[in-house]
């Protein structure tokens, strides 16, 4: 935007200045030097705008930055390796998530061929680690980890001891994190740097207190010390801390802003189509760097990046952020939502882990459900509904800081951020993880999804082989595995997925008591027992031992079977829709698997 124009709306729409208020592209030349340790990751909004101005000034110059963040994928860990930015990553999750997960090609070549060094971490461990850099101690206690291959990978940061004050169980230590400097995209800050972030918290502040230089705050708008003082309790980046103070409207992008509970404040959903974009150019060399030279580097700064997304698409991302456009996405596609007429593998899965969780909730008196990311959520969701229904009393629980929420439908991403007003609290990974779902009081369940599992219940979401391509990471995975107080997993069962030993355990097996799949469900006991075959879909014409036998072709393993078997019933046109209306683009959901 020209000078001209700009100090016109600014006589016509007053904007603080002062303090430490400054452009961003002058804030990242002046705070950013190569070799630093960047964090990222206050809230759930990612600091886009900072990390394309970071990209834009030293590609191309081999940096050697390291990032640390819970995680990241195709539009900003991957710019940074494809870039030459970065030599490591210190992370929970590696791949793309949104709106549905997957490895990232241009970070799994990198991390397969040694280019860029990972240390693979949780959710929570990473928070864990910022908290002790933060308050200034050189550890902080964990209960996740142990019993995982992460445990083994980071001899220098995680340990166990025997506990010192006599108790039993082992205490377990993650070593304190201190970035050089953070990044944080807020919704509003004053001149001094006082910001409000937008909810969820996702890491909260703890990465901002740990960085030794302090942080870098982008916002969608600047805002005067009244109108901070007013919402003194959203605040949660002290003004001492900050070194800059930019206002960048859309600085999320394409990640999405919630403005709840912050009057005067515009807020935007994600941008679906700008994400699938990239992730399709990530699939080679060629077309990525043709998307990194569109979007980024041929952008002289932000503004420029606003000129080509266009008001359009702005004004559509606004529009998607509002509580109740869910209907017309749901209007758009209803005639869909009867095709096809039976029910895909998918389904089948969603409605045997629905079915399988609403009995276990009841019968041992769970208060609390926290799901994965695609069937395992729409299984939580179609449980948790049934039961809301009868009157149970059971929560939604997601990791970034979500509880007690009612999901909308139209949308089967987990954080689906039209879900924050249904919320009866809003708080942050440290609250969700360690505090709820694995505190004292915890009445829990995980509902996780796996890249692959063995007879013992160990998940892998990792590592394919020692060698071999990476997946994602553990997400908050490993934390609830690690705490809560059982475990369900749902996935697609094959011989390659069903393994007598995972090679990479992400989450240890020992709270799993059940795995549902296309074709039936498997239980065990606490601790070390095996799998067993304790409930099947009937197949077609055939008798109960030959859809057995065709149960265990698909199992890496000589699988036991539970006798008496438990038949499971086919849901009917009704289950089906009330899945699908949480999955209209049936992005988990599939459109025609054969049995």
């Amino acid at each position: 935007m020209k000078e001209s124009l700009k100090n016109i709306l600014s006589d016509r729409m007053p904007v603080p200045v002062g303090g430490k208020v400054m452009n961003l592209s002058d804030a990242i030349r002046k705070f950013i030097r190569p070799g630093m340790m960047i964090h990222h990751g206050a809230g759930l909004s990612v600091p886009m705008a900072a990390h394309y101005e970071i990209v834009r000034q030293f590609w191309g110059r081999n940096p050697e930055f390291t990032l640390v963040s819970t995680g990241g994928g195709v539009y900003n860990f991957a710019l940074y390796v494809f870039g030459r930015l970065c030599r490591k990553i210190i992370s929970g999750f590696n791949g793309d998530g949104y709106p549905f997960p997957g490895p990232n090609p241009i970070l799994t070549k990198a991390f397969q061929e040694g280019k860029v060094e990972h240390e693979n971490w949780s959710f929570l461990t990473i928070t864990e680690r910022l908290m002790a850099g933060a308050m200034g101690v050189p550890a902080f206690p964990t209960k996740s980890l142990s019993g995982s291959s992460m445990a083994k990978d980071n001899p220098n940061s995680f340990c166990t001891l025997d506990d010192p004050f006599g108790g039993k169980e082992p205490l377990h230590l993650v070593r304190a994190l201190q970035p050089d400097i953070s990044l944080v995209h807020g919704l509003v800050a004053d001149p001094e740097g006082n910001t409000i972030l937008a909810a969820p918290y996702h890491g909260n502040l703890y990465g901002p207190l740990a960085a030794k230089e302090g942080v870098i705050v982008t916002v969608e708008k600047v805002v005067d010390a009244d109108f901070i003082r007013r919402h003194s309790p959203l605040v949660k980046i002290p003004s001492y801390i900050v070194r800059a103070v930019c206002a960048v409207p859309f600085g999320a992008h394409p990640t999405g802003m919630h403005p709840w509970g912050v009057a005067g404040v515009e807020g935007y959903g994600e941008d679906e189509e700008f994400i699938l974009e990239a992730r399709n150019a990530a699939k080679n060399e060629e077309t990525y760097r043709n998307w990194a030279e569109k979007w980024v580097l041929t952008c002289r700064n932000h503004d420029d990046f606003l000129k080509k997304l266009g008001q359009e698409r702005i004004w559509h991302l606004k529009g998607r952020i509002q509580e109740d456009s869910w209907v017309s996405e749901l209007v758009e596609r209803e005639d869909e939502l009867e095709e096809p007429t039976t029910p895909t593998e998918a389904e089948l899965l969603i409605y045997a882990a629905a079915l399988w969780l609403k009995k276990v909730i009841k019968e041992r008196d769970y208060r609390l459900i926290l799901c994965g990311i695609g069937v395992s959520n729409l299984a939580s969701w179609l449980a948790h509904e049934w039961l809301r229904r009868e009157g149970f009393p059971v929560e939604l629980v997601a990791e970034v800081g979500f509880y007690g929420y009612i999901p909308r439908p139209a949308d089967p991403f987990i954080f689906n951020l039209r879900n924050i007003p249904s919320c009866r609290m809003i708080s942050d990974i440290f609250t969700t993880l360690a505090l709820i779902m694995g505190g004292a009081h915890t009445r829990s369940i995980g509902v996780l999804g796996a890249g692959q599992i063995d007879r013992l219940g160990n998940i892998n979401t990792t590592e394919l082989s020692p060698s071999g391509p990476f997946l994602v990471g553990s997400g908050g995975a490993n934390d609830v595995a690690s705490a809560a107080s059982e475990i369900m997993v749902t996935l697609h069962q094959e011989k390659g997925r069903f393994l007598p030993k995972v090679p990479y355990i992400t989450s240890p097996g020992k709270k799993v008591r059940t795995v549902v799949s296309q074709l039936g469900v498997f239980e065990k006991e606490f601790g070390a027992n095996e799998l067993a075959l304790t409930a099947y879909y009937p197949r077609p014409g055939e008798r109960e031992e030959e859809t057995v036998r065709h149960i265990k072709t698909r199992c890496g393993w000589d699988l036991k079977v539970r006798e008496p078997l438990t038949k499971l019933d086919f849901p009917e046109p009704a289950d089906l829709l009330r899945i699908r209306i949480f999955d209209p683009k049936r992005l988990f959901l599939g459109r025609g698997e054969t049995r």
